[in-house]
C-alpha cells in the first residue's frame, strides 16, 4: 500500500466539505498508519460515521470515538497469524481486542473443564500475586486505561514493586492529630484558588529562548537592590559602601554571593558581587572571622567588615535575610469560637511508575488510597510521563507522550470522582510532553467536562495556592537537591534541610540559586514575575529525591513528601490535617493548627 500523506487526507476532506485543522489531519494520518487505510477510505468511513450521528464535527475527541467504535472493530487481513501480530507494534485497543478474544476462548474451554481446573485458574489472579496482562485488561477505569499493554508492548508488572513491604507505614510525623484517624470528608466545596490571580499568575504557555544577557543582569540587579533595601531598613543601616573601596574602617556592603570559578563553592572561593549602585565589581571574601555562616551562589547578603587593600573583603558580621509576612484574609474574624471544619490535604510527586516498567500500578494504588481516605484536596506533582524513564528515553512506547499523559489524567479524574476530592495538577520539568522551561506553565486539559473542571485546578510551577484560608507554596523543581549540592556552612548548629528552607523563605524566592542547575532552563523575565514569593506561605511543599521530612522553619511548615516511586520499589506520599484559624488577636496573626505525616505507598 502506498504511503498516505496529510495532503491526501486534506484533499478528500475538501471533497466532502468537512472542516478540519492540522491536529485532526495528523490524527487521521496516524489512524491510517495504524489501521492500514488509504486517505479516501478513512474519510469515507468518517463521513458515514458522522452522518449517522447528526453531522459530528471533526475533533480529536470525536476521532477517538470513531476509532474505538468503527476502526477497531474492522477485521484484520487474513493470513496474519497471532504470532506475527504480536511481533508488530500495536496500539492499546488492538491489543485489548486480541486479549478479549483469547478470554472468550478460555471461557469456552473452562465451561468444559472440571471444577478443580476452573478454581485453580482463578486462584492465579488473586490480589497477592501480580496480575497478568489479561487480568489487568479486564479491570475497569482507571486500571484499564493504565494497563501494561497501554504504552509498551513489552511491559510487564514490576515484581519488586508488587512485593514491597511497609505499605501504609508512617515514616515521619509533625504535630498532633485530634481524632481517631486520618480521613477527610471529600469536601468538594473547599476553596482552591491561585493566590495571586489575574495577571500575577502564570496561566498559559509563553514564548521563551529570547532573553538577552542584559535582561538577565537587570533582573539580578533589581533583586539585589530590593532585598538590600529591606535589610537596610530592618537593621537600621545608614548606607552601603562599595565592596571594592579601600578603607581602614569597618564598612557595610551589599552584594550577591558567587563562586570564583566554575567549580563548587567553598569557603576559599567565595566572591561578593555588588549591585550597579555599588560599582558592580566582584571582590573575594575572607570568611575566617565569621563564627557561623551559611552561603550559596545567588544569595543576596549584607556583610560588615574591612577591605584595607580593596582586593579582599574580610567579613566580620553577616546579616540574615528577612522573611515576608504571612497571609492575612481580607475579612478578619473577631470571634475565636468560630472554627471551620478541618481540611485534609494529600500530596504526592511522580514518577508514578517503577523505573523498570511503564506499568502505572503505583498510581492505581494512590487512587485507591484517595477513595479510601477521601482527602478534601489532593496535590499531584509531576512527572507523569518521566523523561528520565529508560523506556521513555529509548522511545519504547506505542502511544504518544501526550496520549499517555491524557490517560493518566483521565484515570485520576474519573477514578476519584466518587471521593469528592479536589485535584491540583502541578507540572514538572521532567514531564517529557510539557514545556521544558522554568517557570513552567500549567497543563492544558481541554477534554475535561464542566463538572470535572470545577474540581480540578491546573497550577504552574512554582505557584502559591489558597486552600480555604491557608496558603500553600508549591514547586516541583528539586530545589532541595540543587541547593544542597551548592550550599556551604560552618558553625550554624542546624541541619541542612532547615537551612535551605530558611534560605528560600528569607530570599523570598522559589529558586534563589544562581546560576541555576544545568537541568533548569530559566526564563528570568518570567521568573521575576512568577518565581518570587509575595508572602511567606503557611505551608511550603518541595518534593525532592532527598529524604522526606515535615518540619517548622520560622513559622512555615515545610514538607518534602518524597516521590511515589523510588527506583523499582514504592516510595512515599504526604498528608496534612489543617484546622484553619485565620483570625488576628491584638493585631497578631494566629497560625493555623497543622499536623502532618509522610506515609509509604
Amino acid at each position: 500500500m502506498a504511503s498516505v500523506t496529510a495532503e491526501d487526507i486534506k484533499s478528500e476532506l475538501d471533497t466532502f466539505n468537512i472542516a478540519f485543522n492540522n491536529e485532526t489531519v495528523d490524527k487521521m494520518l496516524e489512524q491510517c498508519l495504524c489501521h492500514r487505510l488509504k486517505g479516501d477510505d478513512i474519510v469515507c468511513e468518517w463521513f458515514a460515521f458522522s452522518s449517522s450521528r447528526e453531522q459530528l464535527p471533526l475533533t480529536l475527541d470525536n476521532l477517538d470515538q470513531f476509532e474505538h467504535e468503527i476502526l477497531n472493530k474492522k477485521k484484520r487481513p487474513k493470513g496474519s497469524s497471532k504470532g506475527s501480530q504480536f511481533k508488530k507494534t500495536r496500539d492499546i485497543n488492538s491489543i485489548q481486542d486480541l486479549i478479549r478474544a483469547e478470554e472468550e476462548e478460555e471461557s469456552l474451554l473452562d465451561s468444559y473443564s472440571t471444577p478443580a481446573k476452573g478454581s485453580q485458574k482463578r486462584a492465579l489472579t488473586t490480589p497477592e500475586h501480580p496480575q497478568s496482562k489479561r487480568g489487568v485488561a479486564r479491570l475497569t477505569s482507571p486500571s484499564l486505561l493504565l494497563s501494561p499493554a497501554s504504552f509498551s508492548p513489552s511491559a510487564t508488572p514490576s515484581q519488586k514493586y508488587g512485593m514491597r513491604g511497609g505499605r501504609g507505614e508512617v515514616v515521619a510525623t509533625f504535630g498532633t492529630v485530634q481524632g481517631p484517624r486520618w480521613m477527610g470528608k471529600g469536601q468538594s466545596a473547599v476553596r482552591v484558588e491561585m493566590l495571586e490571580g489575574g495577571e500575577n499568575s502564570l496561566i498559559s504557555s509563553y514564548k521563551y529562548m529570547f532573553q538577552r544577557l542584559r535582561d538577565v543582569r537587570d533582573v539580578l540587579t533589581e533583586k539585589i537592590e530590593e532585598l538590600g533595601e529591606e535589610l537596610r531598613s530592618h537593621f537600621n543601616i545608614e548606607e552601603f559602601s562599595p565592596v571594592s573601596l579601600p578603607v581602614q574602617d569597618s564598612i557595610t556592603v551589599l552584594g550577591q554571593v558567587c563562586c570564583d570559578s566554575n567549580g563548587k563553592l567553598n569557603a576559599q572561593s567565595v566572591l561578593l558581587e555588588a549591585g550597579q549602585e555599588q560599582g558592580g565589581r566582584q571582590v573575594p571574601v575572607d570568611l575566617s572571622e565569621l563564627k557561623e555562616f551559611s552561603l550559596f551562589p545567588g544569595q543576596v547578603v549584607v556583610m560588615e567588615g574591612m577591605n584595607p587593600t580593596g582586593e579582599k573583603f574580610v567579613a566580620t558580621k553577616l546579616y540574615e535575610g528577612i522573611p515576608l509576612p504571612f497571609y492575612s484574609p481580607p475579612e478578619v474574624k473577631q470571634e475565636m469560637d468560630e472554627v471551620s471544619e478541618p481540611v485534609m490535604v494529600m500530596m504526592t510527586c511522580g514518577p508514578y511508575t517503577p523505573s523498570e516498567s511503564l506499568t502505572y500500578d503505583p498510581l492505581i494504588d494512590l487512587i485507591t488510597i484517595i477513595n479510601k481516605d477521601r482527602p478534601d484536596v489532593c496535590i499531584l506533582f509531576g512527572p507523569f510521563v518521566d523523561s528520565k524513564h529508560e523506556q521513555i528515553e529509548k522511545n519504547q512506547v506505542t502511544e504518544t507522550f501526550e496520549i499517555i499523559f491524557k490517560r493518566c489524567a483521565d484515570s485520576i479524574v474519573e477514578g476519584t470522582k466518587g471521593s469528592g476530592c479536589r485535584l491540583v495538577f502541578v507540572p514538572s520539568q521532567r514531564d517529557v510532553h510539557h514545556h521544558y522551561i522554568y517557570p513552567q506553565p500549567p497543563f492544558n486539559l481541554t477534554s475535561l467536562s464542566k463538572d470535572d473542571s470545577a474540581r480540578v485546578t491546573l497550577a504552574s510551577d512554582p505557584c502559591t495556592l489558597l486552600i480555604g484560608n491557608v496558603t500553600f507554596g508549591l514547586t516541583s523543581t528539586d530545589i532541595l537537591f540543587y541547593m544542597g549540592a551548592e550550599e556551604i556552612s560552618s558553625g550554624t548548629g542546624t541541619e541542612r534541610f532547615s537551612r535551605i528552607m530558611k534560605h528560600m523563605l528569607t530570599q523570598r524566592s522559589y529558586y534563589p540559586l544562581y546560576p541555576p542547575a544545568e537541568e533548569v532552563n530559566m526564563d528570568y523575565d518570567k521568573f521575576q514575575q512568577f518565581g518570587q514569593m509575595n508572602l511567606t506561605p503557611d505551608i511550603l511543599i518541595v518534593p525532592s529525591e532527598l529524604r522526606y521530612f515535615i518540619k517548622d522553619v520560622i513559622g512555615c511548615v515545610c514538607v518534602n513528601p518524597g516521590r511515589l516511586t523510588k527506583g523499582q520499589v514504592g516510595g512515599t506520599y504526604g498528608r496534612l490535617l489543617i484546622q484553619p484559624n485565620p483570625a488576628l488577636v491584638e493585631g497578631k496573626r494566629v497560625s493555623p493548627c497543622i499536623a502532618g505525616q509522610v506515609v509509604k505507598i
